[in-house]
């Protein structure tokens, strides 16, 4: 994942996060999210999976707004597609 898409994740997150239009749970999952993917101890493919596994409950939430919902899975395609460089 280039830093350009991070960026776009982490945006987004940050976007979900203060949108009080959104369920306080599911604002504090994207936060959690994030929090994630800034660890610096973990591999990036591990800190993607990790934040992927915050967002499943919330993208499957039936109180979570459709636009919040759109925007959860966005993220998760993005950081599905991140891996480990071989060494």
């Amino acid at each position: 994942m280039s830093t350009n898409q991070l960026e776009q994740v982490q945006m987004i997150l940050r976007q979900i996060s203060k949108d009080q239009a959104v369920p306080k749970n599911i604002r504090r999952a994207a936060k959690n999210a994030q929090q994630e993917l800034d660890r610096t101890n973990y591999s990036p493919a591990v800190r993607a999976s990790n934040a992927i596994s915050v967002l499943d409950d919330p993208s499957q939430d039936p109180n979570c707004p459709i636009h919040a919902r759109t925007r959860i899975w966005q993220v998760v395609a993005m950081l599905e597609k991140v891996h480990d460089e071989p060494e």
